[in-house]
């Protein structure tokens, strides 16, 4: 029974979870838009709401913090700061969305796109 358990495992170890969903945050922040699985989608989207919330402050501890969390990439950080967070200043949470596709091609997992509202 998993009773309290707030996270998915996505069948993975820590230490991968960790690598997959940096990945995932770095992929969506570049491309503004990732082809993924519902679990994954559902498990991305916390992760990178407090990206942007922290971003939004401009700050160099908020870029340090993103920087890590993205796994040094500043390609992802730089577009993070200078442009999705302005485009969210007055907007207070649900920056993400998930637009359920069901199954796609003869994969058997129900597939998601998770994209940033405009």
């Amino acid at each position: 029974m998993r009773h309290h358990k707030a996270h998915r495992t996505l069948g993975r170890e820590k230490g991968q979870r960790t690598a997959l969903l940096r990945g995932l945050a770095r992929s969506l922040v570049l491309t503004e838009g990732i082809l993924t699985t519902t679990a994954k989608a559902k498990e991305l989207r916390p992760l990178v709401e407090r990206l942007v919330t922290s971003s939004k402050r401009g700050t160099l501890v908020s870029r340090r913090s993103a920087s890590q969390i993205l796994g040094g990439a500043s390609d992802a950080v730089k577009k993070l700061h200078e442009t999705i967070a302005p485009r969210y200043a007055k907007r207070s949470g649900g920056y993400t969305r998930i637009v359920r596709l069901g199954r796609v091609g003869k994969r058997v997992v129900d597939m998601s796109r998770i994209e940033f509202v405009k």
